[in-house]
């Protein structure tokens, strides 16, 4: 297969955004700067990552995968991703991240994506490095 395959362009713009949100959420030290910048980069990647999963499931021939959660259910039973139910869930956080107003949500929202959100898109980075080099 060549490079010009939509999900093989798409997984490498992912994996420069997830390449970003590790440097954040693997410091200690962020301020309420750096955070706004690790939920930015957290945004970047969720949109990336839904993406990812609508082109791979196109490419394979499925159909009906144009929004992001119509993406997450078809790829949860595709077997792409194993947690269909955590996918819904960062989707819901994203959708929420553009109303943060407040320090306190804002900790609450970086404190999901360093502990749960950042793991979810390494695991779907790995699934999908395995796919690039079938």
């Amino acid at each position: 297969m060549t490079q010009d395959i939509r999900w093989k362009q798409r997984f490498q713009h992912f994996n420069s955004a997830l390449d970003w949100l590790a440097k954040a959420v693997n410091r200690n030290d962020l301020d309420m700067i750096g955070q706004a910048g690790a939920i930015q980069f957290f945004e970047m990647c969720f949109e990336l990552s839904w993406k990812l999963l609508k082109d791979y499931l196109e490419h394979e021939g499925y159909s009906d995968v144009a929004s992001p959660r119509s993406a997450i259910k078809q790829a949860f039973n595709a077997g792409l991703i194993s947690n269909g139910h955590e996918w819904m869930e960062v989707l819901n956080d994203r959708n929420m991240t553009s109303h943060v107003y407040d320090e306190e949500t804002a900790r609450n929202i970086y404190q999901l994506i360093s502990s749960k959100y950042y793991p979810m898109f390494v695991e779907l980075q790995n699934t999908f490095s395995r796919l690039d080099n079938e």
